[in-house]
């Protein structure tokens, strides 16, 4: 992708998140204080927006060039999943009602071709029937879009995972893999939140629209990684769901513990609260946002790389 056009994403971007927090701001659309806020300023959780308009604006834009960044149905799961969020951060959504949808969204990723069907020796099991392989692939798009959407909770932990996972899948693929240009979009219209996310008045969060459009661009690069077409560089032999899993071990195990202690606790599983690693890190051990980003981070890449050396 020319070095321009990601130039032109991360300025719209800037501009976008600025200009459309300023809209929420004048009708007085701020993200709510309570016990869980791990804010204490003006904010509003307009992330979302400003990724989805930038890459819509773009990629506008080349479509009627006839140049195809990438492949532009996935706008149409990504819109459902961007609407069914920004609907969330206005009226929170039954959580019954968002798995509805998620499970809609999956099937249309499915009848799109991002389906697993290979376990990849996974429970001893190669290439699976077809009906298992739909089930196990919504099952699998769940976990993922609600795992990134879980460790959305303190500055900056959700969009370092997601530019995290992008980089190291790209960096590992043999070949130029078919969502680059996706995925190079997405990166330089998250950049600029960092910004955002680390002022210390009127801050931008992701929000439910983005950390739900994040994780189902995850979960469209995990089912990319597992297809046949993705080859590992440098002559290495990975197990291809391992990989994945180690890529995304933090989100996956903090859904599963956080699952687990509210579960244990006769609690809804999907009722927030704070018990959330990032959260034990930041608020008991007093670390800062980027000292949590950073320990979580380098312990994820440091198990993934020790497996990749054995």
């Amino acid at each position: 992708m020319n070095i321009s056009i990601l130039f032109t994403a991360f300025g719209l971007s800037f501009l976008l998140h600025f200009g459309i927090q300023k809209v929420f701001i004048f009708f007085k659309k701020f993200d709510d204080f309570n016990h869980r806020s791990s804010h204490k300023t003006l904010a509003t959780r307009t992330g979302g927006i400003g990724i989805f308009s930038t890459l819509l604006v773009i990629s506008l834009f080349y479509y009627f060039q006839g140049i195809e960044l990438f492949d532009y149905s996935l706008f149409i799961p990504l819109g459902i999943m961007f609407v069914v969020g920004v609907y969330d951060d206005f009226y929170h959504a039954d959580f019954k009602l968002k798995f509805f949808l998620q499970i809609i969204v999956a099937k249309i990723l499915i009848d799109q071709g991002y389906v697993i069907s290979n376990y990849h020796g996974l429970f001893g099991q190669n290439e699976i029937p077809w009906l298992l392989a739909q089930l196990s692939t919504v099952f699998v798009f769940l976990v993922i879009v609600n795992a990134i959407n879980f460790i959305d909770g303190i500055d900056g932990l959700a969009i370092t995972e997601v530019i995290k996972a992008i980089l190291v899948i790209e960096f590992f693929s043999q070949s130029l893999n078919p969502l680059y240009n996706l995925g190079s979009l997405i990166i330089a219209s998250l950049l600029p939140l960092y910004y955002y996310n680390f002022k210390k008045k009127r801050k931008v969060f992701l929000g439910d629209s983005g950390s739900l459009l994040l994780g189902s661009i995850i979960f469209i690069y995990v089912l990319t990684t597992l297809s046949k077409e993705y080859s590992f560089s440098y002559d290495l032999n990975l197990n291809k769901a391992l990989f994945v899993v180690l890529i995304l071990l933090y989100p996956l195990f903090d859904l599963l513990r956080v699952f687990v202690i509210r579960i244990l606790n006769r609690k809804s599983p999907f009722v927030a609260d704070q018990n959330h690693i990032h959260h034990k890190l930041s608020i008991n051990k007093n670390l800062s946002s980027f000292e949590t980003i950073f320990i979580i981070n380098i312990s994820s890449l440091f198990l993934l790389f020790i497996y990749i050396l054995i």
